[in-house]
């Protein structure tokens, strides 16, 4: 279990208990914690009184999609049988009328929370289902009814709900805190002893920002190194501290982050176009980070313009981020394990060593005795599509 982040809690929940309420959408990459807050959300409303649907797993076709969602439904579901040459459109029409309508069984509204919904463009390549996405959104939003959503597609979904209703309040997952990371490390931060004495504190609390810091605060890592310098300990490795040891352990072939790096990877790159080249910019983008649009080009030997299209693409399943108009990875580990692995062969001892360094080194937080800096502090809020669009953004 991820440790619970009571203001993301309350935030979700007061936009549930607002009245209209609002639609909460959690935006975050792979391993940030959508589905863990969604199941979360789940056990505190009542599982009488909410349905976790999992889009990404459930939206093959629609008359399959729709069967899925009411076979499990703790709402009272109508007939929704579908037959002939319209019944795509006809089990989409239904689908989005269950959700829209139902009640619980004490003629409460229902609450559906949709873990990856963008996934319902998969019907978009049925006949007369071409909107999939703008009809639920506007279905949705004028429903009495109580939903949360959730993607791992932040630019995809902020263009989508740009103009749409201002029911939509888009929450974007915080990275784990360094308080987080240290309950997480839990008794691997203090050695083998949980209730250590004062004098271990600055260890422990330095172990903590120093895996915050090699995990870029997201949780999936922060678990998985934590995981690793417990099963050291246990192991007699070199020390409780050897943090940059267990990243080049997981970074290792068929390692825990290895694997998940490569599953963001491939996951998003196939949710693109142009498969080939967009591997290309982003080995380019692992050799040196912060070029331009001319310097990529060049490096890729393609024109300009062609290289912008890649570049959108890229951004537009947030592998790549472009700031003041130099790129860089979005996600700073998944970079290193592309140095790693996209390669002719698997990354050798020396290979793991040099890289992880060359990843961890700049990050490496200040020694214990000296109190880190305070980084500066976004806006708490801002509008999602400027200042005409009525979506709450939330970071």
């Amino acid at each position: 279990m991820l440790t619970p982040r009571t203001t993301l809690a309350r935030r979700v929940t007061a936009a549930l208990d607002a009245s209209p309420s609002r639609i909460p959408v959690l935006l975050g990459g792979c391993g940030s914690g959508r589905t863990t807050v969604l199941q979360q959300l789940r056990e505190r409303l009542g599982r009488g009184a909410a349905e976790y649907i999992d889009v990404e797993r459930t939206a093959t076709t629609p008359e399959r999609f729709l069967r899925a969602v009411t076979a499990v439904s703790p709402f009272p579901v109508a007939d929704t049988s579908t037959s002939g040459p319209a019944a795509a459109r006809a089990a989409f029409d239904a689908t989005l009328a269950f959700l829209r309508r139902a009640r619980s069984a004490a003629s409460e509204p229902a609450t559906f929370l949709l873990d990856e919904f963008l996934e319902l463009r998969t019907f978009e390549s049925f006949p007369g289902l071409r909107r999939v996405l703008h009809e639920m959104a506007d279905g949705l939003a004028d429903s009495t009814n109580r939903f949360v959503l959730t993607s791992r597609y932040t630019a995809r979904t902020l263009r989508l709900l740009r103009d749409r209703s201002a029911r939509f309040e888009v929450i974007h997952l915080p990275p784990l805190t360094t308080e987080d990371t240290l309950d997480i490390l839990g008794p691997t931060a203090h050695g083998q002893h949980p209730d250590a004495p004062d004098s271990d504190a600055q260890e422990a609390e330095y172990l903590s920002r120093t895996v915050h810091a090699l995990a870029d605060g997201r949780p999936v890592y922060v678990r998985a190194l934590a995981d690793e310098l417990a099963t050291m300990r246990e192991h007699g490795g070199p020390g409780t501290g050897d943090a940059i040891g267990a990243l080049a352990a997981l970074l290792a072939p068929d390692a825990r982050i290895a694997r998940q790096c490569a599953f963001s990877y491939e996951l998003r790159l196939h949710r693109a176009r142009g498969y080939g080249a967009l591997k290309a910019i982003l080995e380019i983008l692992a050799e040196d980070e912060g070029l331009t649009l001319t310097e990529i080009s060049q490096r890729l030997q393609r024109t300009p313009g062609s290289t912008k299209d890649y570049l959108s693409w890229l951004e537009d399943v947030d592998l790549v981020t472009s700031r003041q108009k130099r790129y860089s990875f979005t996600d700073p580990l998944l970079r290193a394990w592309v140095r790693l692995h996209c390669r002719p062969s698997a990354p050798t001892e020396d290979d793991l060593a040099r890289e992880v360094h060359r990843y961890a080194l700049p990050r490496m937080p200040p020694p214990a005795s000296e109190p880190p800096k305070p980084a500066p502090r976004e806006p708490a809020f801002a509008m999602a599509g400027g200042p005409s669009s009525g979506i709450i953004e939330i970071d």
